[in-house]
């Protein structure tokens, strides 16, 4: 294990944290919020002090040997020690008074989650506001992968970039849009912001202020969900909560049919298969849960408009909310709960099962059951016209088993603090697949702060293994991570 080229990165990424604390500061700074200003100073200067140490001490680092176990523990450690770090601004000016909550805040943001301990958020700083939604534009593509994109930390060696945009990216498989991986982080990051200034424009025009604007847009184009107002986007204007729906179904989409759009290879985009099966869910789920929810609502173009809302803000894994969806009928609310599960497209900022994996399973249990009926035929799983490889199909089968695994465990622990089943279970999903609010006492009007520490600490897990598609959580806990190599 490549530790000293390991602990070299993670001092980079922190640094990157640090200056991405300006912009908050800077609007603590304008607006005279005196304790956010010291808490952004006093959070920017130990993150510099943990930085100068880790520089300090992997000034011998070497370039060399950086595998996929490193690429997984880099990815896991950034993660953890940016939350650690990322949420002293709310700690330190006592905005969230207790640590492991500001930690539970931080996380949710980072891992453009949306659950929040918080029972009201319009009293909070704007600095702080703006920090909390931020973190969801950040960890929407992930910092790693900003990183690759700016500056080379591993030499010419081009594993050293795949093996951590593997770690990083949602989905069962990485591939490249050109040669190098390097550039392909580039054109992810190009596109997430080309998106994301559109999605500010359009809120612009529907007369939001610059600031809830971009705080609504980075949460949007990080499928986070953070809101600036107490109901979310319920106050908003149909124009406005209309034009949040489509752009959290333009996020949740693979970045890499965007690339294939500007290409001008539309034949070859659409012809997608995963893409072809969201649109579908997408289409049934609006269709199905107007139907069952339309007697709530006085419109027809009420009815249609939440309904389409709230599976763009579920299947996207945004969390944003404007309605309350916990009244709403137990046919809807299981459609919502399937659709927590599967969540956004593979390679997009969603979260989630993802819809290639949903994919991905189907199909390997027809090959499995059409060869139990003809054992010496070979059969491969087919996805947009190419074989998949017989590691990705088992890698879908081990992250299933993890997933189920994870889900009842967390449910298990979680119960012990009293609450209802319902309460239990769609917070775990809401936390493990990066949703944001779950059903009943963590429902949409609700908040996750009647845990317990323990619940709470289980729930930060889940959420970076979630954002993290398990595997760097795993890592990290397992033996033979951290024994030398022979």
């Amino acid at each position: 294990m490549n530790f000293k080229l390991i602990w070299r990165i993670i001092a980079y990424i922190l640094l990157i944290e640090a200056g991405l604390m300006l912009p908050s500061l800077g609007i603590s700074v304008a607006r005279s919020e005196t304790a956010a200003v010291n808490a952004f100073l006093y959070s920017i200067g130990i993150i510099l002090l943990v930085v100068a140490v880790l520089l300090l001490v992997t000034r011998n680092y070497k370039k060399g040997r950086f595998y996929s176990r490193e690429g997984l523990t880099t990815t896991g450690l950034t993660w953890i020690m940016m939350s650690a770090l990322g949420c002293l601004p709310f700690y330190l000016s006592k905005a969230i008074p207790n640590y492991v909550d500001a930690m539970f805040e931080m996380v949710s943001g980072f891992t453009t989650t949306g659950s929040s301990i918080l029972p009201e958020v319009e009293s909070m700083a704007h600095g702080l506001l703006f920090w909390r939604s931020f973190s969801h534009w950040i960890g929407g593509m992930g910092v790693l992968v900003f990183l690759l994109a700016i500056v080379s930390v591993g030499g010419k060696n081009e594993g050293f970039t795949l093996h951590i945009l593997k770690a990083e990216s949602p989905g069962p498989a990485v591939g490249k849009m050109v040669p190098r991986m390097k550039d392909t982080a580039k054109i992810l990051y190009m596109i997430y912001l080309g998106l994301t200034v559109l999605n500010t424009v359009f809120l612009l025009l529907g007369g939001m202020s610059l600031f809830e604007a971009l705080c609504t847009a980075m949460g949007t184009a990080g499928t986070g969900g953070f809101g600036i107002r107490n109901d979310s986007l319920a106050s908003f204007s149909p124009y406005l909560q209309n034009v949040t729906t489509v752009f959290m179904f333009l996020f949740s989409v693979n970045f890499s049919i965007y690339y294939l759009i500007l290409l001008r290879h539309f034949n070859e985009a659409f012809a997608d298969e995963e893409l072809r099966l969201f649109l579908i869910m997408i289409a049934a789920s609006i269709g199905l849960i107007a139907w069952n929810v339309r007697p709530l609502y006085t419109t027809m173009e009420e009815t249609v408009r939440h309904s389409a809302f709230t599976v763009g803000t579920v299947m996207s894994t945004t969390g944003y909310a404007t309605t309350d969806f916990d009244l709403w009928p137990s046919f809807s609310k299981a459609i919502l709960l399937f659709l927590m599960m599967v969540g956004a497209c593979a390679g997009s900022t969603g979260g989630g099962m993802k819809q290639v994996r949903l994919l991905l399973l189907w199909r390997s249990l027809k090959r499995n059951l059409h060869k139990s009926l003809h054992p010496t035929e070979v059969r491969s799983v087919m996805v947009n016209g190419r074989a998949m490889d017989e590691d990705i199909i088992t890698n879908t089968n081990a992250y299933l088993i993890a997933y189920v695994i994870i889900i009842v465990g967390s449910v298990l622990v979680l119960s012990l603090d009293g609450f209802d089943f319902e309460t239990n279970f769609s917070a775990v999903m809401a936390t493990f697949n990066n949703i944001g609010p779950g059903f009943h006492a963590v429902g949409p009007t609700c908040n996750f702060a009647a845990y317990s520490t323990l619940s709470k600490l289980v729930m930060i897990a889940d959420m970076l293994a979630g954002r993290l598609e398990i595997y760097p959580i795993l890592i990290l806990i397992s033996k033979s991570t951290w024994k030398k190599a022979r």
